[in-house]
């Protein structure tokens, strides 16, 4: 059976927490490719909400396994502090796998992320310092430890005492602290011997499921425009955020997706520095933040908040061979009397499609907006697509008409009842 990928169209926070959970009883795995504990999903339903921040979304659904691919970065004392909490609001782990393969997060890394962005000084990139940027360029440089390496003490501690060693002299260079070695040694070995049930060679496994038919959903973190390659570079993150990097990730051909779902938000939102052309810095900025509670689930960040970039939004949609649209928080856009919708970009009188590859020219984009009406009436309340206000229905539409996309799922609050399904985006 077919994979379905699902990520983020825009700058990360779009609500794919809700979207995964709905979707999840469709699927016997769900798997995080991505990101580290830097990426939290928030997921609302009938037991409350969870804010979930390395553990994939679907682990709320009994029976379901769940897994971290290749491609993502496990903080171990972040991880288990995660499971224990879940454990404790009836969430079970008897399904739950950790790639040997994904790259471990440890602390030398926190302090690195943190010496090294107050170095960048004007230049800062906004990381959440939870060390993710220097767990993947360990990673590149083929300097990193792996989740495996927990499973044999003796080299395990060999690995980590040097790697102590090095990240110690990298710290000296940005007059930043060192990492004590010796507790270090000591807390990871607990760390191995409470994750040792849960490492497995997860790809091995997926290849296995997908050839007997199984059915996986491929769960990003962030979003695409915040992807190491094909995102606003160097205000990125520090992995391949895209549907081709769930692949890799997870060890699976190419052939194994055949859909692909966008959510997006029906605004826009970043965390952050980095070039935001559609950004609104006044009292329509303001409502979507606060109305929208656009604050990081893992870090509590306010968010940057600005009307829907349609430019940015197709580039998305592109670059990912996205099949259908999940848009969310259109609740967040009741009561505004006019909306805005980004049709192009204007960069010294020259009219851009497409976002260009510089962040430098892109910073100094200008918006081309189309206005359209706002509705009086809430969509709170809406249960199906003939609730919607006119407005937002013409909303909607005109979205899907500039992404050359359709919705399939409107999200109209945060519980998983608040949403309209238009269409079958699984087939």
């Amino acid at each position: 059976m077919p994979a379905t990928v699902i990520l983020g169209g825009h700058w990360g926070d779009e609500g794919k927490g809700k979207v995964i959970d709905l979707l999840a009883p469709d699927f016997e795995y769900n798997v995080r490719y991505s990101g580290g504990a830097n990426a939290g999903h928030t997921v609302v339903n009938e037991h409350g909400s969870f804010a979930l921040h390395q553990v994939p979304s679907g682990v709320l659904h009994g029976g379901l396994t769940a897994m971290l691919a290749a491609g993502t970065v496990v903080d171990p004392r972040a991880l288990l502090a995660e499971m224990d909490e879940l454990r404790q609001r009836g969430v079970s782990f008897d399904r739950f796998y950790i790639s040997e393969r994904a790259h471990l997060v440890l602390p030398y890394h926190y302090a690195l992320d943190v010496a090294m962005e107050q170095y960048r000084a004007g230049a800062r990139i906004g990381t959440t310092g939870k060390g993710i940027g220097p767990a993947y360029a360990d990673k590149a440089s083929r300097d990193g430890l792996r989740v495996g390496d927990l499973l044999d003490k003796s080299r395990f501690v060999h690995l980590l005492e040097g790697a102590v060693a090095s990240a110690n002299r990298r710290l000296a260079s940005y007059g930043a602290e060192p990492v004590d070695r010796s507790s270090l040694v000591e807390e990871s070995l607990e760390w191995a011997e409470h994750l040792r049930p849960y490492i497995c060679d997860v790809e091995r496994d997926l290849r296995r499921a997908h050839a007997a038919g199984r059915s996986i959903l491929l769960e990003g973190a962030q979003g695409a425009l915040l992807d190491l390659d094909s995102g606003s570079y160097p205000f990125v993150t520090s992995s391949s955020t895209g549907a081709a990097g769930a692949c890799v990730s997870a060890g699976l051909p190419p052939s194994a997706v055949t859909k692909v779902i966008s959510v997006m938000h029906a605004y826009m939102t970043r965390v952050g520095a980095g070039p935001f052309p559609t950004e609104a810095n006044d009292a329509a900025g303001e409502h979507i933040r606060t109305k929208g509670n656009e604050f990081g689930t893992t870090t509590g960040r306010a968010r940057r908040c600005g009307w829907f970039d349609a430019v940015a939004s197709r580039y998305a949609v592109e670059v990912n061979g996205v099949s259908s649209l999940a848009l969310t928080k259109l609740d967040v856009l009741d009561g505004l009397e006019t909306v805005k919708l980004c049709v192009g970009y204007e960069v010294k009188g020259k009219r851009l499609e497409s976002p260009p590859p510089s962040v430098h020219v892109l910073g100094q984009a200008q918006p081309v907006y189309e206005e359209v009406a706002g509705w009086e009436t809430p969509t709170a309340g809406a249960g199906s697509w003939e609730e919607l206000p006119k407005q937002a229905q013409a909303y909607v539409r005109r979205i899907e008409e500039l992404m050359g996309v359709p919705a399939g799922i409107i999200s109209v609050g945060p519980a998983r009842s608040q949403t309209i399904v238009l269409s079958d985006v699984l087939g």
